[in-house]
């Protein structure tokens, strides 16, 4: 793309359909260095990656998205999360040394769940569907046609330089000044159906709409970037212990000097030694350890 990390958005003139693309360089490196992935996990994290944020760059809210994966078979976990503000974080956890297969295999045909969390004082939704696909684009196109929200399609690949992801969705009559025009729909589809993963990888974005829309009307914004970001902070790791209690600190602390708590998402280690866990439960108003207190 013009510039890395950045999703584009484009709009066919002539029929009510939408698209988007992304692309992720230096934000799909920066969780690459966090963690060493087999192969076939490193393929569907980045996949996954490029997914969230064009699912939730679709909508208009004020919060976070997560697309998180669970399963029986090798591939146990999978998370990425994506804000409103095209933030994005991810991990995945696996059995053995190098899994493979399709995603109904590496998750033992798992399931696959979409939650998004608006602002305080909105509701949280989550929609569940099995992850029994052949791949993670079939699976969420699944998901939008049984939830029945928008006609929607996915490419998506992922290599260890890249991420990247196209969506087109059919939209409603009266979305868009464009008439309703089911061969439009269908013809975006197949056309862009011969798009494959180097060209989505490799191509910038007009360059590749070119290829696919030559003969189409199209619209193409402004892009938007998209960052690498984790929002774990001290605070919130010292609120997660405050919560533990005296007792188990104390048991914690008991071992080693100093407990640690590592981010699972980026990384980030958090050190807190006797002194740091003292001042976290007089500051939650806990009464001084027995040792210490007066008679």
């Amino acid at each position: 793309m013009s510039g890395a990390d950045a999703l584009r958005r484009f709009m066919f003139e002539d029929f009510p359909v939408r698209g988007q693309l992304v692309r992720l360089e230096r934000s799909w490196q920066e969780m690459l260095a966090r963690q060493d992935y087999p192969p076939a996990v490193r393929s569907l994290l980045g996949e996954a990656m490029a997914a969230c944020v064009l699912l939730a760059s679709t909508l208009k809210f004020d919060g976070q998205m997560t697309l998180q994966i669970q399963g029986e078979g090798e591939l146990s976990l999978l998370v990425v999360q994506c804000g409103s503000d095209l933030t994005v974080r991810g991990l995945a956890k696996w059995r053995g040394d190098d899994p493979q297969g399709t995603l109904a295999e590496l998750t033992g045909h798992g399931r696959l769940a979409i939650t998004i969390e608006r602002s305080k004082g909105r509701e949280r939704y989550q929609g569940i569907v099995l992850a029994d696909t052949d791949t993670l684009a079939g699976c969420l196109e699944g998901y939008f046609a049984r939830s029945e929200q928008l006609p929607t399609r996915l490419w998506l690949a992922a290599d260890g330089a890249g991420a990247a992801g196209m969506l087109l969705q059919q939209l409603p009559a009266g979305a868009t000044e464009a008439q309703p025009d089911e061969d439009g729909w269908r013809r975006a589809g197949l056309l862009a159906a011969t798009l494959t993963p180097e060209e989505l990888l490799g191509l910038e974005p007009r360059e590749l709409l070119r290829r696919l829309f030559h003969e189409e009307d199209l619209r193409l914004a402004e892009e938007r970037a998209v960052n690498f970001h984790c929002s774990c902070n001290r605070e919130r790791v010292e609120s997660a212990l405050r919560l533990l209690g005296r007792s188990e600190l104390d048991d914690l602390l008991a071992v080693e000097e100093r407990i640690e708590v590592r981010c699972e998402f980026c990384n980030a280690a958090y050190e807190l030694d006797r002194v740091d866990v003292e001042r976290l439960l007089v500051e939650e108003g806990a009464r001084p350890p027995e040792s210490d207190r007066l008679h």
